[in-house]
């Protein structure tokens, strides 16, 4: 038996430079969904504005679009454990700036809306790094189920960091930014006792070919351009759980108690694959698995889709969320195991920009459709277009489909 198969959870955190990195990364998580609900609610509470709780979105989202390359040729050219730490030191200051205004009574909208596009502009430099590190504090053999468990820490902020942070709101609307302040700042200390021996720095000078090298690297490799393309338009096209409010109200008619179970569910099955996957890793086959996966996805999609029972929409977003969770870990593992230590940075900044760009986009696709269409035939369309995606990519890159084994 392997060390993948033999090995687990307890091993991974038993690895000094993995433990650090996955608590680190997961107290930046949770700091982040504890911010979104805390800046909303306050926004709204200030403004009763429906346009101002938009432009929230599109403050955090514009340093992303901005900065994306530069950051990925950051974290190629400095140490990337010190380019998150410094991440998370300004954004916990942020929050420190948020919590005195708040408690003094002197916070304005613009202050806030300033504050959100500095939390973004530290997003988009912390998240090619994070990313990039994880092959480096993995253990030898580890790295598919490490990502398994360092995603998990996203899902389970996803689960628990809106309910805290509307827990602690209700204490004191200063409340949520004192304890993101702790969190990012106890981050960024463990981050910094992060030791690793592989760490590779690219030696090129900063320019225009080096910042876009990442470009260059993914459309010259198929198997990653497929990747990194596939999850682009399968959450494009089967973006139905944005359309979950329409789905809770008129189809299932329940509340918002119901809207909340049901936005949990995706990340539950997510969390439930990753206790499977970080026990049990995907030893052969894995290019066929990613793109069965992926097809699971389109048809639980269009089994919500056409649900009225509120349990076999539960169910259906369960298993989305698992199948959601298989893919990701395949994707992620091939696309850092296919790219050279010195460029992880880089292509790391393009998934990134390809994941933020197909999820935002995916919702204003979907809510198009519903428009037009309607809820049930948009999410059903959503759903077959997802299908027919993944069959098309193992037409056409067939050296995905022929993937054998991971590690």
């Amino acid at each position: 038996m392997s060390i993948a198969s033999s090995a687990g959870a307890g091993t991974l955190f038993g690895h000094r430079p993995f433990f650090l990195y996955f608590w680190s990364r997961s107290l930046s998580a949770f700091s982040r969904q504890i911010a979104m609900v805390a800046v909303g609610w306050q926004v709204y509470a200030m403004t009763n504005s429906a346009f101002d709780l938009g432009m929230i979105g599109l403050m955090q989202f514009l340093p992303t679009a901005l900065l994306t390359f530069v950051a990925g040729h950051a974290a190629d050219r400095y140490e990337r454990k010190r380019v998150v730490q410094a991440c998370q030191i300004l954004s916990g200051l942020t929050s420190a700036f948020l919590a005195y205004g708040t408690f003094a009574g002197t916070l304005t909208e613009t202050q806030i809306f300033a504050a959100v596009t500095v939390f973004g502009f530290a997003t988009a430099f912390e998240s090619p790094a994070v990313a990039a590190m994880l092959p480096a504090v993995a253990p030898e053999g580890m790295l598919q189920k490490a990502t398994a468990l360092s995603t998990s820490a996203f899902h389970i902020a996803v689960v628990g960091g809106p309910a805290l942070g509307g827990l602690v709101y209700a204490l004191s609307p200063g409340a949520p930014y004192v304890l993101m302040m702790f969190f990012w700042l106890v981050g960024s200390t463990l981050n910094g006792m992060i030791v690793v021996e592989r760490a590779v720095l690219s030696k090129e000078p900063p320019s225009l070919a080096s910042l876009f090298a990442g470009v260059a690297f993914v459309r010259a490799n198929p198997a990653i351009l497929g990747t990194i393309s596939l999850d682009l338009f399968a959450v494009l096209l089967g973006g139905a759980t944005s359309l979950m409010p329409i789905y809770a109200r008129d189809v299932l008619h329940t509340g918002p108690l119901g809207l909340g179970i049901l936005r949990a569910a995706p990340a539950i099955g997510a969390l439930l694959m990753t206790a499977v996957l970080s026990r049990y890793a995907i030893e052969r086959k894995v290019g066929v698995r990613m793109f069965q996966a992926v097809i699971l996805f389109g048809v639980a999609t269009v089994a919500f889709a056409l649900s009225g029972q509120m349990w076999l929409s539960l169910l259906a977003l369960i298993v989305m969320g698992a199948a959601d969770q298989v893919s990701m870990v395949i994707r992620i593992s091939l696309v850092q195991l296919a790219t050279p230590d010195d460029m992880r940075g880089r292509v790391g900044a393009v998934n990134f920009l390809f994941v933020n760009a197909s999820n935002q986009l995916g919702e204003f696709e979907s809510g198009l459709t519903a428009a037009w269409l309607g809820a049930v035939p948009a999410a059903v369309l959503g759903g077959i277009g997802t299908i027919l995606v993944a069959l098309l990519w193992m037409k056409l890159f067939p050296s995905l489909r022929h993937v054998e084994r991971l590690e």
